[in-house]
């Protein structure tokens, strides 16, 4: 067993998990963060996630924003970012549950064979990795081609669902949108964000005859101007990775998210989904902070 494995599983037998579920999460709104999970994990993480909370549409939080309407304890969101190719797979799983997710979508890397760019990040160091998040959007596109990666060309493999699988997903799946090509919006200059933000909302809508009212940022990034250029394109709603829980009182802009890693791992799943991971990590960081 990797160190990893072993502090999810010591983490997963403290019990915290259980007294998040019981104290912080009862009266709160829970969203996690999926991206391509394989579906015998998918399987085990959806069976464990109704058996201990209520998991719900994102719309129907929504509306219940709207009406004042209560929501059940413990009430969950199930989230997938990017609309990996794989996520059609997960749908038998997802008809034989009757379990609610929302997948964001990039809208013009769908039904295409044109590449998810953080995907051919992985071939570059880790510092590297982590700088290019950090620069003008131009300039990491122009990194990124001595690597191989174009946005725009179509590769001899494909990354994302195509028209035919999002419309056999439709009947069971809110697709709602993640920008065009999938960029840090914070890195972008004003024109491409305008274009990245409102363009997705207009072409899913147009193309797939989707409701498009919320948006996931890109890599959790996002400004006050990104925050304005999402309203005036007519989102009622977008999802961050910022740590915490939701309420009746939460920006329904700046809604939180948890990251649950594609649950690889039972017990990373479960110590993940409560919060109490993260939880812990931002102590050590406050803790790193103040020496």
């Amino acid at each position: 067993m990797s160190k990893t494995s072993f502090i999810f599983k010591l983490l997963r037998l403290s019990g915290l998990p259980c007294l998040f579920r019981r104290f912080v999460q009862n009266d709160k709104v829970t969203i996690l963060m999926f991206h391509d999970p394989e579906p015998v994990n998918a399987a085990k993480a959806f069976k464990y996630l109704q058996r201990h909370y209520s998991v719900i549409p994102l719309q129907q939080y929504l509306e219940a924003r709207r009406t004042a309407t209560p929501l059940p304890k413990r009430a969950l969101i199930i989230t997938f970012d990017d609309g990996h190719a794989g996520n059609h797979a997960l749908l038998p799983l997802i008809r034989q549950l009757n379990i609610p997710v929302t997948i964001f979508l990039c809208s013009d890397i769908i039904n295409t064979r044109r590449h998810f760019w953080f995907k051919h990040s992985d071939q570059l160091p880790d510092n590297e990795r982590e700088r290019i998040k950090r620069i003008p959007n131009a300039e990491r596109l122009a990194a990124m081609k001595a690597y191989g990666f174009e946005q725009t060309k179509e590769y001899s493999d494909r990354q994302a669902l195509t028209r035919e699988e999002i419309e056999e997903m439709k009947p069971w799946v809110d697709f709602q949108s993640h920008t065009c090509l999938h960029p840090v919006l914070t890195m972008c200059d004003d024109e491409t964000a305008r274009r990245e933000i409102a363009l997705s909302k207009q072409h899913l809508e147009r193309d797939y005859a989707l409701n498009i009212n919320t948006i996931s940022y890109p890599n959790g990034d996002y400004s006050e101007r990104d925050i304005r250029l999402c309203e005036d394109a007519g989102y009622t709603c977008g999802i961050t990775v910022d740590f915490g829980f939701n309420d009746a009182t939460t920006d329904l802009l700046r809604l939180k998210r948890i990251s649950v890693n594609d649950a690889r791992s039972h017990d990373e799943l479960i110590v993940k989904a409560s919060g109490c991971y993260a939880f812990l990590r931002q102590l050590k960081k406050r803790k790193k902070a103040r020496q």
